[in-house]
């Protein structure tokens, strides 16, 4: 299974922002960090926020090029078809539900079983989501104290397009998000762009 394994940290102070959302992300930033002072060229800054997309997902360049061509045949908006193609992927639903501390930890639930999508296992990180698919954590892993701090305590993410239920240990994607309510910080334009040439 291919994944991404850069430094997570080095990426938030290159990119100016805490895209992992860990609190100690951004410790060490400092002015010459994000090389603000120096001129970027428009590739440049398109191609910053092709990586910003891709490391907010966790995705490798052929799964972002892939979802940029299915983006290109909906009639919504590319950028904003992009961004909810990626937004409904199982890892991250699990991420944002809040069973995981990460997309990295998502992931390895998926991939390692732990997770039911409609009373059915799916192991498969990339799987899409539809509307009113339920998500839960399978019965034997909701003693895990990891698991089940994450979900009740932490409570990371307060989405209108997700409905939680703490008794059930699931949540449930109740409608396709809008692009303003996505929490990803990134100008999705730029990145079309660069493959626009």
């Amino acid at each position: 299974m291919a994944t991404r394994r850069e430094p997570r940290f080095k990426l938030c102070r290159r990119f100016g922002v805490n895209i992992f959302g860990h609190p100690k992300a951004m410790n060490r930033a400092t002015k010459d960090t994000n090389r603000p002072g120096r001129k970027t060229s428009e590739y440049g800054l398109q191609l910053l926020e092709k990586q910003k997309i891709k490391a907010y997902y966790g995705i490798l360049e052929k799964q972002f090029v892939r979802y940029l061509k299915n983006a290109k045949k909906s009639k919504e908006v590319t950028g904003t078809a992009l961004l909810k193609a990626l937004e409904c992927r199982l890892d991250n639903l699990v991420y944002r539900i809040g069973f995981a501390i990460s997309i990295r930890q998502a992931r390895q639930m998926v991939s390692h079983g732990c997770i039911l999508v409609n009373g059915k296992r799916v192991d498969i990180p990339s799987a899409a989501v539809s509307v009113n698919d339920v998500i839960s954590l399978k019965e034997q892993h909701r003693s895990n104290e990891l698991f089940s701090s994450n979900f009740l305590e932490l409570k990371s993410f307060d989405l209108p397009y997700i409905e939680k239920d703490f008794d059930n240990f699931s949540g449930k994607l109740v409608r396709y998000p809008m692009r303003e309510e996505i929490p990803v910080e990134v100008n999705e334009i730029l990145a079309i762009e660069l493959y626009s040439k």
